[in-house]
């Protein structure tokens, strides 16, 4: 497996991570304006090398200012609990410290406990609330920080 930067091109294969993973999915435009336009994300892409160079994970983040905003982390279902999405949040952390970031923050659903427990590996605490945030079911979300990188 192999970890590099997102290429307009493998948005065919992410648009399938997106579809696998989420209820409300990001659309193709999303994802073109993330990768074209938008100067504060950066993206890297889970490549497995063995399997036609397929994308089968992605992380992503925004940086603004010295914070980074952690937008999204997955991976297709085949390819979910065996650490890679901890290699790819590890990366994301990596790179943000090279980049003058010192804190990152996120949004998760509280009942995304997978997800959750990821983050407190990674040493994120909850704290705050955001109140209907998921459009698709109206459930909250927690916001999880870490504070020093």
């Amino acid at each position: 497996m192999k970890v590099r930067e997102i290429r307009i091109e493998d948005i065919e294969d992410i648009l399938e991570i997106e579809n696998a993973c989420f209820e409300t999915p990001w659309h193709r435009e999303t994802f073109e304006e993330e990768i074209l336009r938008n100067e504060l994300a950066y993206y890297l892409v889970l490549v497995d090398e063995e399997n036609s160079s397929k994308v089968v994970g992605y992380a992503g983040m925004w940086k603004v200012f010295d914070e980074a905003h952690i937008t999204n982390i997955a991976l297709l279902p085949l390819y979910q609990g065996k650490k890679f999405g901890h290699r790819l949040l590890n990366e994301l952390i990596e790179f943000s410290k090279k980049i003058g970031v010192y804190s990152m923050t996120l949004e998760v659903r509280p009942s995304n406990t997978i997800a959750r427990s990821l983050y407190e590996k990674f040493e994120f605490k909850s704290e705050g609330l955001r109140k209907g945030y998921y459009t698709d079911t109206n459930e909250d979300a927690l916001i999880m920080w870490r504070r020093i990188l």
